[in-house]
């Protein structure tokens, strides 16, 4: 077993697996799917949700493999101690403790000793509490009409857990009827075009601003919060802000200095990483305002259901940890860095992007927990687009470049089902047949052989050849209403941490965001320096001074003295 400050490289168990790699590049996956047996061990059929990863490089001796590798790097107990409350995020000393955003009312999750559900559920109280005010028209705005218009201001894990779950629901016939009349937008980017965007079409006099950060003090939410507060406050006095703009954030002081009444700030805790906060306020509020709390309530209670499964379930059944697995396989045995997420539903289009956020701030990290650089590849390289698009975009490369592992993700019954009368199959059954042919034709490929047989010109056979030979999995779930799209979530939550968990790292910090961020505020002072007192630039190296002064030179028309001014579409 890895000692806590050994890395998990050095165990037989790691050894064991490099060693095994050479047998499995000696297989083929037309080979091992031959072997019905072994694709039904590697099946699972979980609460309806299903997983089948017999598409992997992976013989039954590499998931047991797989298995005694989880043992030496003490997975069940780290997963324990994420349960318990424990500081597993080490370097910031903080609990991860996600999983009690979504926890029942009756529950124990204790942290430093103390139950921290009761805290949660009185914010999701106040949540409900607030956003059917707002619904029924109980609150209304400065001149007195219903707020029927809401704007989340925030960035990164502020912004893409929400409007995945946001994207997801929209379609949703349930949700689609809550949120009837109703609109939810996101601002996130500071660049100004994503202001003009966000308040292009909206009254002032209909809107909520809810603003989410933290400490109230990260730089492109709080000037994206100022710019929307002169919005309101230029077509309706500055009185206007209490009645028109929230807070989700612990600095008090700092909501009240912004002109929002603290009564009207929800909190979350410093055991929430950003990334890992849809189910607190951050993702909650805005949510229960577009669609209600009683829709955003299943969504929780879906993500709860898999926090429950990932906690209590044998590997050999738990599909975080199974899946966890197959990436640490495919990523530092196999040398696959990339994943491709392929979602057969549209209404999943903003599903890749969070995930690209929850693993790559995750698990890109180049030292373990320990602080020792590590001698091996972390992290994946994630991205994503819904199926059937992504075949007309980048499977090209999948079927005949580099290998790519992929995640098909399919849905049994359609939000929104089409049938067409003389069609030969429902417009669902066609999204469907792409999800149950495209992980064979990557398995399987096409050889020479069978393109002679078809009398295919000889000079063509090495172009339409396909290898084959490439992994995937495949999960299938029964619906896509909010519990499911919960499910999805804490699925991939889960997985995620049981790769940091194997490879020794440290998946709940993110200091690699930090030193773009501190290098920016030297730029900024330099800008207003050059604006305002026309100071030549210096202090950069050559390449950053030539560019800063060509964009200064470019652009002297923006006045030294910036007057108040917003958006003009």
């Amino acid at each position: 077993m890895a000692s806590s400050s050994s890395l998990i490289s050095d165990t037989p168990e790691w050894n064991d697996l490099k060693a095994h790699v050479e047998e499995i590049k000696n297989t083929h996956l037309r080979n091992l799917l031959t072997d019905e047996s072994r694709s039904q061990s590697l099946f699972l059929d979980s609460d309806g949700i299903v997983l089948d990863y017999s598409r992997q490089q992976a013989t039954l001796e590499t998931i047991q493999k797989l298995f005694k590798l989880a043992q030496a790097a003490s997975l069940k107990d780290k997963i324990n101690r994420l349960y318990g409350g424990e500081r597993i995020n080490s370097t910031e000393n903080r609990p991860v403790l996600h999983v009690a955003l979504r926890a029942s009312r009756d529950a124990v999750i204790n942290s430093d000793g103390e139950n921290v559900v009761p805290e949660v559920w009185k914010v999701l109280d106040k949540i409900k509490d607030f956003s059917d005010r707002i619904r029924n028209g109980s609150w209304v705005g400065a001149t007195g009409k219903p707020l029927k218009d809401v704007v989340a201001v925030g960035i990164g894990g502020s912004f893409l857990g929400p409007l995945f779950v946001h994207t997801a629901l929209q379609t949703d016939p349930e949700a689609n009827e809550s949120a009837r009349g109703r609109q939810l937008r996101f601002l996130a980017n500071v660049d100004p075009i994503d202001v003009a965007r966000n308040i292009t079409g909206l009254n002032p006099e209909t809107t909520l601003v809810v603003i989410v950060s933290k400490t109230f003090t990260t730089a492109e939410t709080m000037l994206n919060a100022r710019t929307l507060r002169e919005w309101i406050s230029s077509a309706l006095g500055p009185s206007a802000v209490a009645k028109h703009m929230v807070a989700v954030s612990t600095n008090l002081t700092l909501v009240e200095k912004f002109g929002i009444d603290p009564n009207n700030a929800f909190a979350f805790w410093d055991w929430v990483g950003g990334r890992y906060s849809v189910c607190s306020a951050v993702g909650v509020l805005p949510l229960s305002l577009q669609y209600g709390f009683s829709v955003i309530e299943k969504f929780l209670k879906g993500a709860s259901n898999i926090d429950q499964h990932f906690y209590s379930q044998p590997f050999e059944r738990n599909i975080p940890v199974l899946l966890g697995l197959l990436s640490v396989w495919n990523v530092s045995f196999l040398g696959y860095p990339a994943r491709a997420i392929l979602p057969y539903s549209q209404a999943l289009e903003k599903f890749a992007p969070h995930i690209q956020q929850v693993s790559m701030e995750s698990n890109g990290k180049g030292v373990s927990i320990d602080g020792l650089p590590l001698p091996f590849e972390t992290g994946e390289i994630d991205f994503g687009e819904p199926g059937t698009n992504g075949q007309h975009s980048f499977y090209q490369l999948i079927h005949q470049g580099r290998v790519i592992p992929c995640d098909f993700i399919g849905v049994v019954k359609s939000q929104q089902p089409v049938y067409l009368k003389d069609e030969v199959v429902s417009n669902h059954d066609e999204l469907m047949s792409n999800f149950f042919a495209q992980p064979d034709a990557l398995a399987y490929g096409k050889t020479a052989d069978q393109l002679q047989k078809e009398n295919v010109s000889p000079h063509l056979i090495p172009h339409k050849t396909f290898s084959g030979n490439r992994p995937s999995v495949s999960l299938l779930l029964p619906s896509l209403n909010a519990y499911n799209i919960g499910q999805l979530l804490a699925i991939y939550e889960h997985r995620i941490a049981v790769e940091g968990f194997i490879w020794g790292i440290n998946s709940f910090d993110q200091w690699g965001v930090e030193l773009g961020k501190s290098l920016a505020t030297q730029v900024r002072k330099q800008l207003h320096a050059s604006r305002t007192k026309a100071e030549p630039v210096q202090g950069f190296n050559f390449s950053t001074t030539a560019l800063l002064t060509r964009y200064l030179q470019a652009s002297s028309d923006v006045p030294a003295d910036l007057p108040t001014s917003l958006p003009k579409i």
